[in-house]
């Protein structure tokens, strides 16, 4: 009986000392601080160190179905490599993105640094094998040309993004 007494007091006593209208700003502001925490800019630079066992490894030449390919330095997707397609053609039945994100990417091959566009190929449900999310050197979301976050797929008919490829645009000289 003390206890029912005792949470009844407590109850009477916060509610005399706080309204309806502080409850629901208190719980407005918790909504609106929980909506916005996924926009606000993080380090991600844990999460690539972790994938390569806490050392950073370069990046190798041969093999476009790997994660570590040079070319995919700034890729965030599944490799159409894997899908079907290559490293630089969208497998059939989809088509690539009209607008897509690039990255700067060295090649340890023959030592230059290439710029390399990333188009997403849309119109089939995700591929769902090589998936691939390097970051290097990435820019915060609100630069949407080098932030690959987004689904590049949004100005083609089909919105469904498939896979991701990647496309040398130019080579540094």
């Amino acid at each position: 009986m003390w206890l029912d007494r005792f949470f009844e007091h407590q109850t009477r006593r916060a509610a005399q000392r706080t309204g309806r209208r502080s409850m629901l700003a208190t719980l407005g502001k918790l909504m609106v601080g929980t909506v916005a925490l996924p926009v606000l800019p993080f380090d991600r630079s844990a999460h690539a160190a972790g994938a390569h066992g806490g050392k950073a490894a370069g990046p190798q030449a041969k093999d476009e179905t790997a994660c570590d390919y040079w070319r995919y330095c700034a890729v965030d997707g599944f490799l159409c490599s894997c899908c079907g397609g290559s490293s630089t053609t969208c497998p059939p039945g989809t088509e690539p993105s009209r607008v897509s994100w690039v990255g700067t990417c060295h090649n340890p091959a023959d030592g230059k640094d290439y710029m390399v566009s990333y188009n997403d190929c849309c119109g089939k449900t995700t591929c769902g094998r090589c998936e691939c999310n390097t970051n290097e050197r990435e820019r915060p979301g609100y630069r949407l040309g080098v932030h690959n976050d987004v689904n590049w797929c949004m100005s083609n008919d089909s919105t469904m993004f498939h896979c991701t490829t990647s496309i040398i645009l130019g080579v540094q000289e």
